[in-house]
């Protein structure tokens, strides 16, 4: 074989093995890309929070490392509907999305993940001793009930918390029982039947379902918007 084709030959084989690697760096790549994509679209675009498939799974996973200190709790923000009607769904929005950033940051440093389970109510997943529960509880509402600005408003959030903790219940229960749970101690608390910190028993987490839905959905009528309101400070 002449010498200058064997040149040729090698440098065709020196282009495709040097092709290779960033041949697999773009697949690498685009593999990132799409991840990201696909994680972006799982979460709520207004709040960040991820939904109700990523919190049971949490659960779920929480339930095998960590059962005795694993709390499941639904908070609701009551008033939205006439914060909607009197200042307007964007100031709603706000709301929404400040009490879900103030949620997810508190949760995030208790080792656990919340979620926007639609509308006003979120829910969440975390590890807390459980001789904490009842201060830590009044913690979290204190501060998913600090004033948030809307349109030259200051309007000052109420929000109902329900809590299940794993240990209070039977082994076999499962994510679903201790978000129904949570769910129906926070119905609970929103209706006055039970007072804040109050947490699910046994019975809660197995109250029978209508079409899936607790009882009594969506909860009970908004709060005035005038309790809600001060001036803005000028």
């Amino acid at each position: 074989m002449p010498a200058t084709e064997a040149l040729r030959q090698r440098s065709r084989a020196l282009l495709v093995v040097a092709s290779v690697p960033l041949a697999l760096a773009a697949l690498l790549a685009d593999d990132v890309r799409v991840r990201r994509q696909l994680h972006a679209a799982r979460r709520d675009p207004l709040t960040g929070l991820p939904g109700r498939d990523a919190l049971m799974a949490r659960i779920e996973r929480l339930g095998r490392t960590h059962r005795e200190q694993l709390h499941v709790l639904v908070a609701d923000a009551d008033g939205l509907k006439a914060v909607n009607d009197g200042l307007g769904h964007a100031a709603g929005d706000i709301l929404i999305a400040a009490i879900g950033r103030r949620l997810g940051a508190w949760t995030a440093a208790r080792s656990g993940l919340a979620a926007r389970l639609g509308g006003d109510e979120f829910g969440a997943a975390l590890v807390l001793p459980p001789a904490t529960t009842v201060r830590e509880m009044a913690a979290l509402r204190e501060q998913l009930e600090q004033p948030v600005a809307c349109g030259g408003q200051i309007v000052r959030p109420t929000v109902s918390i329900g809590t299940a903790r794993a240990v209070d219940l039977p082994d076999a229960a499962g994510a679903s029982r201790l978000l129904r749970g949570a769910d129906m101690a926070m119905y609970r608390v929103k209706t006055r039947e039970k007072p804040d910190g109050y947490l699910a028993t046994r019975h809660d987490a197995y109250t029978p379902t209508v079409h899936g839905r607790r009882p009594g959905r969506p909860g009970t009528h908004a709060t005035r918007l005038e309790k809600l309101l001060t001036e803005a400070p000028s």
